[in-house]
């Protein structure tokens, strides 16, 4: 018995592996309103029962490819502002920030997390989804900043918040640009002088004293 729950919960999760890399190949190539169901299951080579069973509907396969999507693009942020040799607050968010632009160049982000995700969850889902990865990154950082003393001891939450908004702001701008290689080197410079404005304005100089 044991053998069989196992083997059919392996069978699930290879369903719904198959479905998750046909969907984000789909959803990234032709959008979510350009994918069927049909296009979904026969590139996943499984059934329709199989993907209603596993995930409800197309809407909440889409989550699911977003989801993996914002993951991955998060732990490629991290890695690489952490492996860039900064140390400074400002330095790692110039990092972060020019590692997500390159990561928005790839068009499973641009259709799936930055276009398509809030038009087919709503906004308040796709939040839900996609700022947890993150907030955890940036709330990290902050931390880190406050302990060495290179900003204020503002409260990491609601900065975090901020800076990620901006963060997705940019990267729409960006997008949205008829000139996108100024588009994006105009916004890093205003984000990286506000990254460094955050530390050289608020940081307490009586920290060490």
């Amino acid at each position: 018995m044991e053998m069989e729950r196992r083997t059919q919960a392996d069978r699930s999760a290879a369903t719904r592996a198959a479905l998750v890399t046909a969907g984000r190949e789909l959803f990234a190539t032709h959008g979510f309103n350009g994918v069927g169901t049909e296009a979904l299951t026969s590139a996943a080579n499984v059934s329709r029962g199989a993907l209603y069973h596993q995930y409800g509907d197309k809407v909440e396969l889409f989550a699911s490819v977003l989801t993996t999507v914002e993951s991955e693009v998060t732990e490629r942020v991290a890695a690489e502002a952490l492996s860039s040799g900064e140390t400074e607050f400002a330095g790692l968010m110039r990092a972060a920030l020019d590692s997500w632009f390159d990561a928005c160049e790839a068009p499973e982000v641009q259709r799936i997390v930055l276009l398509d995700g809030p038009a087919v969850l709503g906004w308040a889902r796709w939040r839900e989804l996609c700022q947890p990865y993150i907030l955890d990154l940036i709330e990290g950082l902050l931390r880190q900043a406050i302990d060495d003393g290179s900003i204020e001891a503002l409260p990491t939450r609601p900065l975090a918040h901020a800076l990620v908004a901006m963060a997705d702001e940019a990267a729409l701008y960006v997008l949205a640009a008829d000139d996108r290689p100024r588009a994006r080197a105009e916004m890093s410079q205003v984000f990286h002088r506000l990254a460094a404005g955050l530390v050289t304005a608020t940081a307490d100089p009586c920290h060490d004293r």
